[in-house]
Formats: structure tokens, sequence, C-alpha cells
């Protein structure tokens, strides 16, 4: 009740948590509504991935740290403390009693809030996909994409990129040529284009080409699949908890939340990202204590790295290496560690 009753700390959680991926998701659906030639779907999985990784990983600890801190020093910084040790109940009691408590207000809010992304990305996505400018049908198999590369040679010649030593898009055809922003093949001047090659030729050289693009590809989807959605909305729970739990002992052990907050934002901001990608060979033990890193390393497949090392999941394999089972004993040392110092603190303090 004394959270709920921070009219503006709860405004914080509301916006962070639901308001700004609403009303970013909003604006993307009415300007895809008045202009959809212009403005692509307000949903599918590219704005999946960059609301998860981008906006809702990060702020998210954030809001939830400053309700942590919140929690953790509020009856000592208006006086109430004295009161509640008045009252007998135990003071390890009354430590744990706000576990439960802000878990109860950040978890829910996170999860409505993730629940709005998912329904969005999915019922708001694009129909068709679109790779490297080509209209491509989704979900393909190696042979399937080999064989949609064989009935439109054109378009894969032309469209998708291709790593080689031939003198234009493919092995054996030498024509320069892109798809243009209309989705016609154009021919760059000089080129003789299709007329002298045989179908046969532009078939061959579509599938290799199809062959070399396949791993990117395959990374593609028009919206989250199931299992993505629901490993990314623990990951996300999961960050919040974090978060929270470490800002209650940090405000319990100093006393006072403004502090702790700017510590935890430092953390979150600058700290881990620095120290997530930049590899010191005789602090790399100490690197892997950070529950940044730890966190990211449990980060689902198919997103991108949440402090930046690309996308399609290929952001995990740029971070400073470490295996599961270290990163889930961090997480859980920083769990308990700071929970046994926050209570250890409020037992000793003086009423």
């Amino acid at each position: 009740m004394e959270l709920r009753k921070r009219r503006g700390l709860m405004a914080a959680l509301i916006v962070v948590n639901i308001g700004i991926p609403a009303v970013f998701l909003l604006v993307r659906l009415i300007a895809h509504v008045v202009a959809p030639k212009s403005y692509g779907p307000a949903g599918g999985y590219d704005i999946f991935t960059s609301l998860v990784a981008g906006v809702m990983y990060v702020f998210g600890f954030i809001v939830a740290a400053t309700l942590g801190c919140t929690a953790g020093s509020v009856d000592l910084t208006e006086g109430m403390f004295r009161h509640l040790v008045v009252t007998g109940r135990s003071r390890l009691a009354l430590y744990f009693a706000r576990i439960p408590a802000g878990l109860a207000i950040i978890v829910p809010m996170v999860a409505v809030g993730f629940t709005i992304v998912c329904a969005v990305c999915v019922f708001a996505a694009p129909t068709k996909l679109y790779y490297q400018g080509v209209n491509v049908p989704p979900g393909l198999s190696v042979m399937g994409f080999e064989s949609w590369a064989a009935q439109h040679p054109k378009e894969a010649i032309c469209g998708l990129p291709y790593r080689g030593n031939g003198n234009g898009k493919g092995p054996n055809v030498g024509v320069q040529c892109f798809i243009g922003q209309n989705g016609k093949i154009v021919t760059l001047p000089g080129s003789s284009g299709f007329k002298h090659i045989s179908p046969a030729t532009q078939k061959t050289d579509a599938v290799a080409i199809a062959r070399q693009n396949y791993s990117q590809y395959s990374k593609i989807f028009l919206y989250p699949s199931n299992k993505l959605m629901v490993e990314t909305g623990l990951w996300i729970e999961l960050e919040a908890i974090i978060g929270f739990i470490v800002g209650l002992g940090l405000a319990s052990l100093m006393g006072q939340r403004t502090v702790a907050v700017v510590l935890m934002i430092v953390l979150e901001i600058v700290l881990t990202p620095i120290f997530s990608h930049t590899a010191i060979p005789h602090l790399i033990n100490v690197q892997r204590g950070l529950v940044g890193l730890a966190t990211a390393h449990l980060e689902p497949g198919g997103l991108p790295h949440a402090f930046g090392g690309g996308g399609g999941g290929g952001g995990v394999a740029s971070i400073v290496p470490e295996s599961t089972v270290v990163a889930v004993c961090v997480i859980v040392a920083w769990l308990v560690g700071w929970t046994a110092l926050g209570a250890w603190r409020m037992a000793k303090r003086d009423a």
C-alpha cells in the first residue's frame, strides 16, 4: 500500500512498461492505416525484437530498480522505520515483506506491456516477406528457397547479394542489375541484360545465389513465434526481478534512494554495455560476475543483443564469453547476496 500510494512512482512504472510501447505501436497503426504505402505494418518480427531488446529490457530494469530503491528506503527517509520497529515485528520480516509486495507491482506491469507488444506484433504483422527488396515466401526450407529462386531467376539474380568472382550477379550470368523501388528489375546501362542468357544458366545461378543467402533469409520472419514470445517474456520478467531485488538491497544498505537509483542506472546504461563487449584479460572473471552480462547470455535466440552487437541472435556471440551454468550462478549470487546485505543492514540499523 505504501508503494501504490506513491502516484508519481506508479505513473512512471505505467508509462515506461505499458505507455511507451503502447503509444509507439498505436502511432504505427494509425500511420499505416492513413498512408499504407509510406508506412509499413505496425507489427512484425522486426518491431518485436526492437521494442523488446531496445526499450523493455533496458528501461524495464531501470524502473524496477527505482521501485526497489524506493521500497528499501522509503520508511527510513520518511521517519516511519522507528514506528515499525516499535510494533515488535521482526526486522527481517519487515524487509522480506517488501519483496513480494514489490514483485506484485512490477511483474504484472511488465506482463501487460509485453502482452500488448506481442498482440500487435502478431495481429498487425506484414503479410509479405521482403528480403533484399524481393518478395519471398516466408519460412521456406533450403530446398524450398532454392526452388523459389529457380522459378524466379531474374528476381534472385538481381535482388539477392552474391559473393563471388563473377563479372555480374552470379557465377555465370554477367548481368548488372538490381530491384527498383517499384519492384521492377532495372538493368544498368551497358549491360546486355538477360536476352542472350539461356534459362538453364539463369536457374543455375539463381539457385547458387539463393544457397548463399539462405542463412540470412532463415533469420527473417513475419512475426515472432510462440516459443520466442514465451521465452522473451520470461527473460524480460527476470530482468525486472533482478532490478527490483538488487535495488531493494542497495537502497536498504545505503539508507537512501537517490544515490542508489543513480548507481543502478550507471550499472545498466554505462558499465554493463562497456564490460559486455570489451574483454579485459586480467579482469575477465570479474566481468563475468556482472549480472547484466549473465542475463545477456540467457537471452533467447533470435533477438538482437540488448546493448548492441548485431541482430538475429548474433549479438550474444559478440559479448564476453560465459557458460550458461556460470550465468545462472551469477544471477542467483546477485539475488541472494543483495537480499542478504539489505536484510543485514536493516537488522543492524538503529531505530
